[in-house]
């Protein structure tokens, strides 16, 4: 397996997650994210669209983080990332959509650069419309979790899901602008279990790599 990733991109760790949850050996090709789009020529005949990430695997290029989970739980179904039951799948896989889907876009390199750079809001405005839509999204979030007696030490039970491979990254984003994350205390216990974990705290970008 070849991975493209950025080292800064959510949706990229979030496969380097699963992939060493499942003990999965793969080469790592990084790109450089600085621009908020990967559109080399020669990365654009992987992957037309010019996002990261994209799986390499069989002779075929897989895209979107949450396809190429997917398809990663589905060849590799051990350890599962999905419960057995089909009622906590659709929790999980509900937990999941709520970050890659209603919050991550919203706060991704490629919007916050159309907000600076073609709309000249400044970095100011930049960092207010960043934060809130994170501190939206989490307050959703951390009801959904509290309230519910399937959340354990992580998103669903005590063992990783598919949900916490989404969470983790995008609570780290959330360190950048300094979002305070005091009302989120469920979201913040899962993400420091989760970072007990090599699997997920060797996913992040510790300060050293480009892009």
């Amino acid at each position: 397996m070849r991975l493209h990733v950025s080292f800064r991109s959510s949706s990229a760790s979030r496969i380097r997650m699963a992939l060493n949850l499942k003990g999965i050996a793969y080469e790592m090709i990084p790109h450089s994210g600085s621009k908020g789009d990967f559109g080399s020529p020669e990365y654009r005949q992987l992957n037309p669209q010019g996002l990261v990430p994209a799986l390499e695997h069989d002779g075929r290029v897989l895209v979107q983080s949450m396809a190429i989970l997917e398809y990663l739980e589905e060849i590799y179904p051990e350890p599962a990332l999905l419960p057995r039951d089909a009622l906590s799948r659709a929790r999980v896989r509900g937990l999941a959509q709520m970050i890659v889907s209603d919050i991550q876009p919203l706060e991704n390199i490629g919007t916050l650069r159309y907000l600076r750079d073609r709309l000249k809001h400044d970095e100011t405005t930049a960092v207010e419309w960043y934060n809130f839509w994170i501190a939206k999204g989490f307050q959703a979030l951390e009801s959904t979790l509290r309230g519910s007696a399937q959340t354990g030490s992580f998103c669903h039970g005590d063992s990783p899901t598919l949900a916490d491979i989404c969470l983790v990254p995008q609570v780290f984003n959330s360190f950048r602008h300094d979002l305070d994350l005091t009302p989120f205390p469920t979201l913040t216990g899962i993400y420091h279990r989760a970072l007990e974990l090599p699997a997920f705290s060797q996913a992040l970008p510790d300060g050293k790599q480009p892009g």
